[in-house]
């Protein structure tokens, strides 16, 4: 027995010194509920579990921009609801007008009503918002360019809308002609002063002489294309589904090449993941009267009113289409917000074992701890009472 030095005090007060730190980790992770209260606890799950963190939070703020998407699709949809049924509307009244027993001021009561719902789809088209931000005039429309080749800028020649299937690039148009109708053929059912109409029987006798290239010049059309006039556009379509829509607001001469390029740019993208580059790219185009081909319906006449119907039959397609679109959309959209539910519930599973600490387990542990903790305060105090034993010896 020596006096100079306890030894098994330091060993009693080394035991404890540990037991007891352990005693305070394990009331830090019961009181926070958490298996990684910092860094030292886990270097490389600390890591993980703050990367699983980021995902899960982005993926909550993308699944509120996907849910956008879709009250913004919903918003769309409802309006265009209302367009086609005054799309019907018109097509009963051209149809009305069609009929030979009417005679021309008869029509003209007619064409008043027809006058007045085109006015009616042009406002709703031109007002229609979601948080300020216009749907349904062209704004979150894919963006093309037009110009003649050798001129800056040409405001008579635009491009005025054009299918998913259209890839983006440059186009060149050579070899087509279309004059504007004038005299007798000159409609009235515009309500604009300065609108144009075209002539389809001024069309390039054979429609194979377009040409119609890209940037490698190869045909951008199969040979089925087809050319149709409505109003002051041209429609270039064929049976893949391109489709290409110019309007054009004075004659055009065939000697005259066209520019045209497709982009890219101003369809409504939305963040539909949680990484950067996982987002939706929303097609709305303008749905006026130009676009709908109803600008310059007129049933004033026996023949044009005969020709309305095939008209507002056209108008009636674009939207169906396009609420198809939309349709498929929002389908899309639904689905992802539920594949980021899934996927945010089994991240926040993985989540959680990582940083949650099992609370039975640590119970068990901060109990032990505490036994060994009084039991080495208990052995320190009679480690320490031992030299003091040693007087005995000197009695």
């Amino acid at each position: 027995m020596r006096v100079n030095y306890n030894v098994s005090a330091m060993v009693a007060q080394n035991a404890l010194a540990n037991n007891d730190k352990r005693v305070n980790d394990s009331l830090g992770r019961l009181s926070s509920g958490l298996k990684i209260v910092g860094a030292k606890d886990n270097p490389s799950g600390l890591a993980m579990s703050r990367r699983m963190n980021a995902q899960i939070k982005s993926m909550q703020k993308a699944n509120d921009s996907s849910s956008d998407g879709i009250n913004i699709i919903r918003t769309a949809d409802g309006v265009l609801g209302e367009i086609h049924e005054m799309l019907q509307r018109m097509n009963e009244l051209a149809v009305r007008a069609s009929t030979a027993t009417l005679q021309d001021v008869d029509r003209q009561y007619i064409q008043d009503e027809i006058t007045n719902l085109k006015q009616e789809i042009q406002r709703v088209s031109d007002t229609t918002q979601f948080n300020g931000q216009n749907l349904l005039d062209g704004t979150f429309d894919r963006r093309g360019y037009a110009v003649p080749r050798g001129m800056q800028t040409d405001p008579a020649i635009k491009v005025a809308t054009f299918s998913e299937q259209m890839e983006t690039g440059k186009i060149t148009i050579s070899s087509f002609s279309i004059s504007e109708r004038t005299g007798v053929d000159l409609r009235n059912g515009a309500f604009d002063d300065n609108a144009h109409q075209l002539d389809p029987d001024s069309l390039p006798a054979n429609l194979s002489t377009i040409l119609i290239l890209d940037e490698n010049w190869n045909n951008v059309f199969k040979s089925d294309m087809s050319v149709e006039v409505k109003g002051d556009q041209v429609t270039f379509k064929d049976s893949t589904g391109k489709s290409l829509t110019m309007q054009f607001d004075r004659s055009i001469d065939e000697s005259e090449t066209i520019e045209v390029e497709i982009t890219d740019i101003g369809a409504l993208t939305m963040q539909i993941g949680a990484n950067e580059g996982q987002t939706l790219d929303i097609k709305i185009p303008a749905v006026n009267l130009t676009n709908l081909g109803i600008r310059f319906t007129d049933v004033t006449t026996e023949k044009w009113a005969k020709e309305a119907i095939g008209e507002i039959e056209g108008a009636i397609d674009f939207l169906t289409r396009l609420r198809s679109n939309l349709g498929a959309y929002q389908n899309r959209l639904e689905h992802t917000v539920s594949n980021l539910d899934v996927n945010e519930e089994n991240l926040t599973a993985a989540y959680s074992r990582i940083v949650d600490v099992d609370m039975a387990q640590e119970m068990t542990e901060y109990s032990t701890m505490q036994v060994l903790t009084q039991s080495g305060i208990s052995m320190l105090a009679q480690a320490n009472q031992r030299p003091s034993e040693l007087l005995q010896l000197l009695q």
